[in-house]
């Protein structure tokens, strides 16, 4: 059942408190893997990004990395200046650190040797747009759906949250360290 490879996958899904929004996280990253049926091997063997040559970091690793080092980032936050004054929705934070690459399963296509490609959808559509459009479908808070839309270069100019403030430089702290 693709849950339960969701969850063997990413188990800092464990970490939202909020039941039914950790389902809705697990649909999209349902939905997602079915697209072109990726298997866990795949999954964490794939690149993070097709835009640099040689990437080191394979797919997952970035997600689950990403994800903690927003989770670790907003926990000094918290307890440096307290909660009241870092008003930071771990949940949400935590939902749209893992949301925020899944579009990467449409974006990505595989050859039958395992070789991975931009897909014509991917040339067509970026991941922020599919991964919003597949959170949107699955009835993830708007809260989400803007750190989802906001973390790459299509959200720059944009007014970011602070969650998605957090998760933008966590993932671009990832990328240039390694691109």
């Amino acid at each position: 059942m693709r849950k339960e490879q969701v969850l063997e996958l990413l188990p800092e899904i464990e970490e939202i408190h909020d039941k039914e929004l950790k389902e809705k996280v697990i649909a999209c990253w349902e939905e997602a893997i079915d697209y072109r049926d990726w298997t866990n091997d795949e999954l964490r063997s794939i690149p993070f990004t097709l835009l640099a040559e040689n990437v080191k970091i394979h797919f997952i690793e970035h997600v689950r990395t990403c994800c903690k080092m927003a989770i670790a980032i907003d926990r000094v936050l918290e307890n440096a200046y307290g909660e009241r004054r870092t008003p930071v929705n771990r949940d949400y934070l935590i939902a749209g650190s893992l949301l925020a690459d899944v579009g990467k399963l449409f974006e990505y296509d595989k050859k039958s040797d395992g070789a991975i490609f931009k897909s014509e959808y991917g040339k067509n559509l970026r991941h922020p747009f599919s991964g919003v459009g597949l959170a949107f479908k699955h009835g993830l808070p708007p809260e989400v759906m803007h750190i989802i839309a906001v973390h790459s270069k299509e959200g720059a100019g944009e007014k970011r949250s602070p969650e998605a403030i957090i998760f933008h430089h966590v993932d671009f702290i990832d990328f240039e360290l390694v691109k």
